[in-house]
């Protein structure tokens, strides 16, 4: 088609230095990508990387959207976008937070964990749901500067101008500041200790609702564009790199934006049969597998994944950022130099206690928020909340995940429950029929799941068929 031979044309293959003979690295080299249509993209990409061309091409095809105007949003949240990757949404129902019942969207494709999340919540519904409580909301952001002269007169000068230097990114601040939030606090910090001429203007900020990058990013560079002004005319430094922006960004790690779950009931009540053991032995062995994600830092990372199922979930179908949660929350994690579990467990005078203490820098307003609509619709079906009513579900949903990591773990194991699951992923592999999927199903109740074993029992029933 006349698309693809213009994309060939397009690329250009780069010869390697001394040789007339293109490299099988140069071969693969392409110039002006980014200005192809979307078919002329994947046209050349499958006559480069991939044999079964036409296949491919219907297979990115078909996860286009029928709506071409919502295709086209969802083109635009990134770029050389080729098709839609489509992951599972599902809903925990009958997570009771603070007396409040919702059910919970969540987004991934492992097996499993919305079944566990569900699990746990209908465990606490019965003995009271969870409770929440927002500690702090503060949002932090950086200017990284060099200053090669005496760190005194930069500190006078930003006692001096520091009030200027809020009525600078007025313009910026106001609409915030109307919604109750803004740029809140300013600081010069002296690091010279550890970096020679390292200053950082440290800025502390309230979002309300948005998540708020763009804002704290815009305001930032607008600080440091004006200390810039104010150190050339007033402290008249010789040489330009004298003094310097480094560089302005918001920090990803938000300590002081904190929320705080849990869980609670006396002993007793944890009774269960399916515990397979007394509630007193279940809250013993459980509160000592979490202090060995306390100590531990292998079992603390794979309790932290665990948690981090739940939470990822849940921001990624309400159109948050995941990777920024995860850094922030792995970052917390290590904070006191050793790397620790997220969660806390104790038992004490008869009386279980679970909870969870984490930072999550969330928005209920703008970005994907507003744009993707199953991002909105996941909002829409927690009734439209705060943002520190998301921080509240989401820190609550990463809980219940751990509850049942770790009540399974030290009960029946992980595999039992996992592999049940997984066994739906296996059928489909090996595409079997309804009839086919109905008898592994039985067969299975009772049986170790392997690849191997439902393969062959698979492979036995089609023998007689």
């Amino acid at each position: 088609m006349g698309g693809k031979k213009e994309a060939k044309e397009m690329t250009q293959v780069l010869e390697s230095p001394g040789s007339k003979e293109p490299t099988s690295r140069d071969e693969s080299v392409m110039r002006g990508f980014s200005k192809l249509s979307k078919e002329e993209k994947i046209d050349l990409i499958l006559s480069k990387f991939l044999e079964q061309e036409s296949d491919q091409k219907e297979l990115l095809k078909s996860f286009w959207h029928k709506n071409e105007k919502l295709q086209k949003t969802l083109d635009e949240f990134s770029e050389n976008t080729l098709s839609n990757f489509v992951l599972p949404f599902g809903v925990a129902p009958n997570i009771v937070i603070n007396g409040e019942n919702y059910c919970v969207p969540m987004v991934i494709e492992e097996s499993s964990v919305v079944a566990a999340a569900s699990k746990a919540a209908k465990f606490w519904m019965e003995r009271g749901g969870f409770k929440a409580e927002i500690l702090s909301t503060k949002k932090v952001g950086q200017v990284h500067l060099h200053f090669s002269g005496e760190p005194k007169e930069l500190k006078k000068l930003f006692n001096q101008y520091k009030s200027h230097l809020f009525k600078v990114v007025a313009p910026l601040t106001s609409n915030m500041e109307e919604r109750g939030g803004g740029l809140t606090s300013l600081s010069l910090k002296d690091l010279t200790h550890k970096e020679e001429g390292y200053f950082q203007l440290w800025a502390e900020f309230e979002t309300c609702d948005a998540m708020g990058a763009n804002f704290i990013n815009s305001v930032l560079e607008a600080l440091g564009k004006e200390l810039n002004i104010l150190v050339a005319k007033d402290l008249k430094m010789e040489r330009e790199e004298d003094f310097e922006v480094i560089m302005a960004i918001l920090s990803n790690y938000t300590p002081e934006c904190l929320v705080k779950a849990w869980v609670d009931c006396p002993v007793e009540q944890l009774a269960d049969k399916s515990l397979g053991m007394s509630p007193e032995h279940f809250a013993k062995k459980f509160s000592k597998s979490v202090r060995i994600a306390e100590m531990d830092v292998n079992r603390a990372t794979t309790h932290n994944k665990g948690i981090m199922n739940g939470i990822d979930s849940v921001i990624l179908a309400t159109g948050n950022d995941f990777r920024a949660v995860e850094a922030c929350a792995h970052t917390y994690a290590a904070r006191s130099g050793e790397y620790k579990s997220l969660t806390h467990c104790r038992v004490e005078n008869g009386h279980f206690h679970f909870e969870i203490e984490i930072p999550l820098s969330l928005g209920t307003v703008g970005g994907l928020t507003a744009l993707h609509p199953l991002a909105k619709m996941s909002l829409e079906l927690l009734g439209n909340p705060s943002a520190k009513e998301l921080m509240a579900i989401v820190a609550v949903t990463g809980l219940a995940q751990n509850f049942a990591a770790v009540r399974s773990l030290t009960t029946t194991g992980i595999q039992k429950g996992h592999m049940k699951m997984h066994l739906m992923n296996i059928l489909n592999h090996l595409e079997t029929n309804e009839e086919e999927r109905e008898k592994a199903r039985i067969h299975f109740e009772d049986e170790v799941i392997s690849f191997s074993a439902v393969s062959e029992f698979v492979k036995n029933l089609r023998s007689y068929q």
